[in-house]
């Protein structure tokens, strides 16, 4: 296979499966914690935090990237700040891809994280308050290992978006080759040169495995846990 692909189309693959390792990996315990909150706080805002974490879903992938850009670019309020302060520049880096990326793919994670522990029968939780326990020690306890299954569906379908991530990544940091140039972007651009469509083909193909993979592997770990977790 390694001269089936390009050395360019190798980079490709190679940095769309970082950022989506990292984007998953960053949001995963904000995920945790946002899909908590909506499944078992009841607070002012609340309506307004679930709009917020599902609006990715709704605006278009070029409106999210412009938000990004305006936000953490170099002249944006966030993005001066992590500049001037910490050095950290995010717009047009691949650092900025895995934030892209992990914003489009955060309404499904927390989604599946939401689903299970909504699953979960509060009575359980409530009987381990009464015996003395804090709430966090509830949660790391009780709640967390009954989620497992949820945790690993929803950081796995969020992997899996983010590999596909297309319109907030090429807004926010273009589709430089080598630098921000994912498996998205490359097909794109082979597409726009005549005679690039075996390329993009080939790329195609290649999303594809990595998406099947990536979902099949979902099933067979969340079935692998929750099997563990019933203790069978």
């Amino acid at each position: 296979m390694a001269d089936w692909l390009s050395p360019q189309e190798w980079q490709a693959l190679a940095l769309s499966l970082r950022v989506s390792f990292w984007a998953t990996l960053a949001s995963l315990p904000l995920g945790i914690l946002v899909a908590h909150a909506l499944a078992r706080w009841s607070f002012p805002g609340r309506q307004i935090l679930n709009g917020l974490v599902h609006l990715p879903l709704i605006l278009p992938p070029v409106v999210t990237g412009y938000l990004l850009l305006v936000t953490f670019g170099r002249r944006g309020a966030v993005g001066q700040l992590l500049h001037d302060w910490f050095g950290i520049v995010l717009a047009f880096r691949w650092t900025g891809a895995a934030l892209a990326a992990a914003v489009m793919a955060f309404p499904l994670m927390v989604r599946a994280i939401r689903l299970a522990i909504e699953a979960v029968d509060p009575r359980l939780e409530a009987a381990a308050g009464t015996l003395g326990a804090s709430r966090p020690w509830v949660f790391l306890t009780v709640t967390l290992p009954l989620i497992l299954p949820g945790i690993v569906a929803g950081a796995i379908l969020a992997f899996a978006k983010a590999m596909g991530e297309f319109g907030a990544t090429i807004t926010f940091v273009a589709n430089i080759p080598g630098q921000t140039q994912t498996l998205p972007t490359a097909i794109y651009t082979f597409l726009q040169v005549p005679g690039g469509e075996d390329d993009a083909a080939r790329l195609v193909l290649v999303a594809i495995a990595v998406a099947m993979t990536a979902l099949l592997l979902s099933e067979w770990v969340g079935r692998a846990v929750a099997r563990r977790i019933a203790g069978r």
